[in-house]
């Protein structure tokens, strides 16, 4: 039986790897924030003969969290943990900036909130010597773009986070998948004013995810083409990087 937790679990990309997952013997432990939405999906994964239980929990929250992880883990040994729950924020539309507050928003829910759903797991799942994590990244996180410091920001120290970490574990039976999308259509990313270059629905976002899940790949990048050009874009003298980055105009929809 697969027992898998997934964070921001009420919609977007969350919402479709939860469906795209469930099925007879599979139990989802589903948080998120908004109790209508998340009812709606964990009804949609039932009806799919999943198992399912859910939270409503900020994942900034670290002892309500854990608490709630391990309390699943000893229903159901988790074998899968997602780390999905994100945040939007940047520049206003009229050019102001981001504000402390908001970048402590971000940085709070899409890096520290990841660490806490996955850290009070680590000690069960190598103890186990089995099991995935999963960190959704962001290819914002190859290369700071000037619209959304914060969120770039976030998204590099969660990768960076996820390739040690899969160091550390691949000689201890668990393994991990860094994941960096591209533009998904979804309504965090119809916040993102501006062209969405490559942009995928949602799904077909879900599905390149589970297949590298599937396979056991330590990475996931989609589309790889506008990864590669900003991981790129780091190989350039500073100032013309600049320049380029300057090129991409993602401004917020507050």
């Amino acid at each position: 039986m697969s027992a898998i937790v997934i964070s921001g679990a009420s919609r977007g990309l969350g919402a479709a790897l939860a469906q795209g997952w469930a099925g007879p013997g599979v139990t989802l432990h589903l948080i998120g924030r908004d109790a209508p939405a998340l009812e709606g999906v964990a009804g949609a994964c039932r009806a799919l003969g999943a198992t399912v239980r859910t939270a409503l929990l900020d994942v900034r929250d670290a002892p309500a969290l854990a608490a709630q992880l391990l309390a699943w883990d000893d229903a159901a040994p988790t074998t899968l943990v997602v780390a999905n729950a994100g945040v939007t924020g940047g520049t206003r539309p009229d050019g102001g900036m981001e504000g402390q507050d908001s970048v402590q928003r971000v940085l709070g829910v899409n890096l520290l909130g990841a660490v806490n759903l996955v850290e009070p797991l680590l000690p069960r799942l190598v103890a186990r010597g089995a099991g995935r994590v999963v960190l959704i990244c962001s290819v914002a996180g190859f290369r700071g773009l000037p619209d959304s410091p914060a969120y770039s920001a976030s998204k590099a120290g969660l990768w960076a986070y996820g390739e040690a970490l899969r160091a550390l574990l691949a000689l201890r039976g668990v393994g991990v998948t860094n994941v960096a999308p591209g533009f998904f259509r979804s309504e965090m990313g119809a916040r993102f004013l501006g062209k969405h270059p490559f942009e995928v629905s949602v799904e077909r976002a879900a599905g390149h995810v589970m297949r590298a899940v599937a396979r056991g790949a330590g990475r996931c990048v989609f589309p790889w083409g506008f990864g590669l050009m900003l991981r790129l874009l780091e190989l350039l003298p500073a100032p013309l990087a600049d320049k380029l980055t300057r090129l991409f105009r993602f401004r917020v929809d507050s």
